[in-house]
């Protein structure tokens, strides 16, 4: 049944995206979300305060509403009446940049643990504690004092 030979009671039934999922349909054509939600605003007879008040709640409900696609010229379409196009050859192609950027690390990877390996054998540098300045590392042990947990309080 045309939306036009409905009634507003009848109408007023569905939702916002059902509407529009029907007009969608009955146009045959995509369209701009004022282009829609103005026929709804027509259908239903909504004022232009209503309009106005209610279209960002409407371009919201289209947006996470699965059954509508947005198109590259800002209009809307109805899903099913468009296909997603999958090229083989940009994820191949991806697929061997990251293979490439993966060796490269690996690479430097190994060339960083060389070096970190040599750094290592290097005794001149410790991390805080320098065993220079104390004469016997029994001297370490004594200063050293365990607290009991109650202690701690």
């Amino acid at each position: 049944m045309k939306l036009s030979k409905m009634s507003k009671d009848e109408l007023e039934l569905y939702s916002f995206t059902d509407l529009a999922t029907m007009i969608l349909k009955e146009e045959n054509k995509s369209l701009s979300t004022p282009e829609i939600f103005k026929k709804i605003c027509k259908l239903l007879e909504l004022s232009d305060e209503d309009y106005a008040n209610k279209i960002g709640d409407f371009y919201t409900s289209l947006t996470t509403d699965k059954t509508f696609i947005l198109l590259d010229d800002a209009t809307w379409d109805l899903r099913d009446r468009h296909s997603v196009k999958v090229s083989l050859e940009d994820e191949t192609e991806d697929e061997e940049d990251l293979t490439e950027t993966e060796e490269e690390l690996d690479d430097e990877l190994d060339d960083m643990a060389d070096e970190d390996m040599h750094d290592m054998d290097d005794d001149s540098e410790l991390d805080d504690t320098d065993l220079d300045d104390v004469e016997d590392v029994e001297d370490l042990d004594d200063d050293l004092t365990i607290i009991d947990e109650e202690d701690l309080d």
